[in-house]
């Protein structure tokens, strides 16, 4: 595997730092999966005229709280400030809002945008960032990802990130309601509006 490097790493941490930590915090997979998010992220960050340090970094990060105990995230939740709804989802949903306070803790990043980023990639906001659209549409167009449409999923987001983040709401949409699952409102207005750009 080749040897990840940041130049950049918004932390006091060094980028081999960071890299251990988040080697030491999932699974082999789970690991693989950031790699591909990350340089997917960088990717997609020099097609639309963003950093690609920044992106890359925050695409390699943006699952480092996706295996941290249920426990864990609901004692955050409860004590931490923030919205007591949360307890009504789960750790799909946790990951990514509850887990930027935790990579702000474990991994001293205070980058704001970089932490934006990492709470909407779970759930996407009407509203999004060029940093934020990346690591959500990298996340799941990155080279381990294998399930119906993600060949047209990676040409739609490769050409216009915008129809990537609509395409992928879209396809998460009917995931859950397929499967019959609660689908968290913020999803649900961002599709309403992605879906149209």
């Amino acid at each position: 595997m080749t040897k990840i490097y940041f130049d950049k790493t918004f932390s006091p941490l060094t980028s081999e730092e960071i890299v251990a930590k988040e080697k030491n915090n999932m699974d082999a997979k789970r690991f693989k999966h950031c790699i591909g998010v990350s340089e997917t992220s960088r990717k997609l960050a020099q097609l639309n005229n963003y950093d690609p340090e920044k992106a890359a970094l925050a695409g390699f990060i943006h699952d480092y709280a996706k295996q941290v105990p249920n426990e864990r995230f609901i004692e955050i939740i409860k004590t931490k400030g923030f919205d007591q709804d949360l307890l009504n989802y789960n750790r799909a949903i946790w990951h990514g809002i509850v887990g930027s306070y935790i990579i702000e803790q474990e991994l001293k990043i205070s980058d704001p945008e970089i932490l934006t980023a990492i709470k909407r990639h779970t759930t996407a906001d009407t509203e999004m960032t060029t940093l934020d659209k990346i690591v959500f549409v990298a996340d799941f167009i990155e080279p381990n990802r294998d399930f119906p449409g993600v060949d047209e999923a990676r040409k739609v987001a490769f050409a216009n990130l915008d129809a990537g983040v609509g395409y992928e709401l879209a396809h998460t949409l009917s995931f859950l309601v397929e499967n019959r699952q609660k689908i968290y409102p913020k999803t649900l207005a961002a599709y309403n509006v992605w879906s149209i750009k």
